[in-house]
């Protein structure tokens, strides 16, 4: 395994002792490598990422990153919030994405405490920054426990009424990273119901069942079998699936969290478990990886080579009052755990 370069940022490692080393960087609160056991023992790094600094900064397309202040897409960068239009950069077609052009992707975390199985991060983003309203104190801590569980807790305040939409853009292969395609990888997300999209990929504002679709994950499929299914147009939008997949019983009242996907690689048997308390997971299949990026494996990465589960909010809340609101006032907490668990069968 390459050891990455940290020219530019700081680098710290958390382990257990299962054998389990999760690599955290200052740069955009990176998640650079996760190292598990498969069903034999064997070690590997599961998540997509670079061995040197620099290319996290000149390409790298969200890898690991905590991405914000707004999360996924906002329709056209505009919002209108307390009276007051907002405009953000528009950075992904004709809308916004993660944030804009300089989200949290692309800032210096400050990191307030590690001890070898916990590390927090913190970031001030100030009122105007991208466009967004209130000075928001930001957090992560990430902490590994013994049981192979990677817990991500997030927490932001503001002075000001704003948006707020946090999640992580790892990129996962459980077979390894750079061993190839996920397609074979058998997933099972807890969503009864998904969001459609428009050719930019904005949620038409319809929550559709999954049922009869390619995007019924209720019960365990293998990604690839309908990903081609050229006769949904959600999925020639999508190039795949890029899509929010509604979480089952997910309440607005109850922080309780919940399991939104389980994810299987039948090669190495390593199994990934992802729980949340956010009411949807962004399922994105790597459709945008061009070939363009080599991997710290020294391989390219393709089209299919890595997947993404992004538990948050939905996309475009500001723009649909019917979904769950991102909306964040002074006096109030933003708060959001997501747990990646790690097994081998």
């Amino acid at each position: 395994m390459t050891v990455f370069d940290p020219t530019g940022t700081d680098a710290h490692t958390l382990g257990n002792s299962r054998g389990m080393a999760v690599t955290i960087l200052g740069y955009g609160a990176i998640i650079q490598s996760i190292v598990v056991p498969d069903r034999d023992g064997l070690l590997a790094n599961v998540v997509l990422g670079f061995d040197r600094f620099s290319e996290y900064v000149e390409k790298s397309p969200y890898f690991g990153a905590v991405v914000g202040r707004y999360a996924n897409r906002i329709a056209g960068g505009a919002f209108r919030l307390g009276g007051v239009d907002y405009q953000v950069p528009v950075n992904n077609g004709p809308n916004s994405l993660h944030g804009g052009i300089e989200g949290f992707d692309r800032q210096h975390w400050t990191t307030s405490g590690s001890d070898g199985s916990s590390i927090t991060l913190r970031h001030s983003s100030a009122d105007g920054d991208q466009g967004y309203p209130g000075n928001l104190a930001v957090s992560i801590t990430y902490t590994l426990t013994e049981a192979n569980q990677l817990q991500l807790e997030y927490t932001a305040t503001t002075d000001a009424a704003t948006v707020v939409n946090l999640s992580n853009h790892a990129y996962f292969n459980l077979g390894g990273e750079g061993s190839g395609s996920i397609l074979d990888h058998v997933t099972q997300l807890n969503a009864g119901y998904f969001l459609p999209v428009d050719a930019s990929l904005i949620p038409t504002g319809e929550v559709a069942p999954v049922a009869g679709t390619p995007f019924d994950f209720t019960n365990p499929k293998v990604i690839g079998r309908n990903i081609r299914d050229g006769r949904d147009i959600q999925i020639g939008y999508g190039r795949g699936y890029d899509h929010t997949f509604v979480l089952d019983g997910w309440s607005a009242d109850s922080s309780d969290l919940a399991v939104a996907a389980v994810i299987t690689d039948p090669g190495s048997g390593r199994r990934l478990t992802v729980s949340t308390d956010q009411p949807g997971v962004q399922f994105y299949t790597g459709n945008f990886l061009d070939g363009t990026c080599t991997g710290s494996s020294g391989r390219v990465y393709r089209q299919g080579d890595g997947l993404c589960l992004e538990t948050q909010h939905f996309p475009n809340s500001p723009n649909q009052p019917r979904f769950p609101t991102t909306e964040l006032e002074p006096g109030d907490m933003f708060r959001s755990k997501t747990i990646f668990g790690f097994s081998a069968e």
